[in-house]
């Protein structure tokens, strides 16, 4: 048996008197995206929804958050951030054989590279501009207002944070990455200290987890919260420029060797003044540490990734395994960030 495929039937079952308007019959669609949890386009007679659900199968501890994932969405609904409207969390595994939730479909566009082929330059810029608010919008969230003030542990962020996927990509090492031992060395070693800056944060803030305006540039859903937490904002905006320093294309999606000013995009510098002048920052201190903490997040994350894959638990197989072939780009790249962090 397919371990993606959705049980409509229990779907359809569950959902019936917990939506409005639902009808009883669903039509489900998978995305190509959604490598950490898979997620499905639902088709009903009234409307559309989108289901996301933990993969099935063993998962670490602590991955896989979708109870995270409703519950921060639900909070910033009606805020300056934009989500879609959360609906239904189901937390009885047995239902479809694993935790899932249902959310509205947003309808507008996603970018999966930040090049956006076919757009004007005026448009490119617009579409990071808005990109740039949204982040700002986000990391100025009242936390206590929106109750969200127990979303994240108290203490050191990056203390956590590097600890945490210190063990995470252990527990998923299918090979041995000497750069990889090194960034893990040279990040606990040097660590800034804790500022006392405590926000909400994303964790994998990047254009391919935005939806915009199908017809404009505006941001209408920010997707994907699964490694949301309160932490540090800078990691937040080191994640941005992290996958900007990526090789072009559809493999890295990212802007290494592109000519940005002659496609109307920024260059690094540009987009964290921007960001710094949006929050009343002067500058940002030790960003260098913070991108080359978001090139070992990243690294570990696709590492669990291809472990999932080697285990025949992967969303998409063969994106996992294009994706496992990275872990070592993102270490040598973490690598070369802590050299120019100052």
């Amino acid at each position: 048996m397919d371990t993606q495929t959705l049980d409509t039937t229990a779907v359809a079952a569950f959902l019936k008197d917990k939506l409005p308007g639902f009808d009883g019959a669903v039509v489900a669609t998978k995305f190509a995206g959604g490598q950490s949890n898979p997620t499905y386009l639902l088709e009903t007679g009234a409307r559309a929804y989108v289901l996301r659900r933990k993969p099935p199968g063993q998962l670490l501890r602590s991955a896989h958050a979708v109870d995270r994932e409703f519950r921060v969405q639900k909070a910033l609904y009606n805020t300056d951030v934009p989500v879609a409207q959360m609906h239904v969390l189901c937390e009885d595994p047995s239902v479809i054989g694993s935790d899932f939730y249902v959310m509205d479909h947003v309808d507008g566009r996603n970018f999966n590279e930040p090049t956006m082929d076919g757009l004007s330059n005026d448009n490119r810029g617009a579409v990071i501009s808005d990109m740039n608010r949204v982040l700002a919008a986000l990391h100025d969230v009242d936390i206590d207002a929106v109750g969200l003030s127990d979303y994240g542990p108290p203490g050191h962020y990056l203390e956590r944070q590097i600890g945490r996927w210190t063990k995470q990509y252990r527990a998923s090492e299918t090979q041995d990455i000497p750069a990889m031992n090194t960034l893990i060395d040279l990040l606990q070693a040097d660590m800034p200290d804790d500022d006392g800056q405590r926000t909400l944060v994303h964790g994998d803030y990047r254009i391919d987890n935005m939806i915009f305006e199908a017809d404009g540039t505006r941001c209408l859903a920010v997707l994907d919260w699964e490694l949301s937490t309160i932490g540090h904002p800078y990691a937040d905006l080191a994640s941005v420029i992290m996958q900007w320093q990526l090789p072009a294309g559809p493999q890295g999606r990212g802007l290494m060797g592109v000519d940005r000013a002659a496609l109307g995009l920024p260059s690094d510098a540009e987009f964290v003044a921007e960001y710094c002048a949006r929050r009343g920052l002067d500058r940002v201190d030790r960003f260098g540490f913070f991108v080359a903490f978001c090139f070992f997040r990243m690294g570990a994350i696709i590492q669990g990734v291809l472990k999932r894959a080697i285990d025949g638990n992967a969303s998409n197989p063969e994106r996992a395994m294009q994706l496992g072939a990275f872990v070592p780009v993102f270490a040598e790249n973490g690598l070369k960030a802590l050299k120019n962090d100052k």
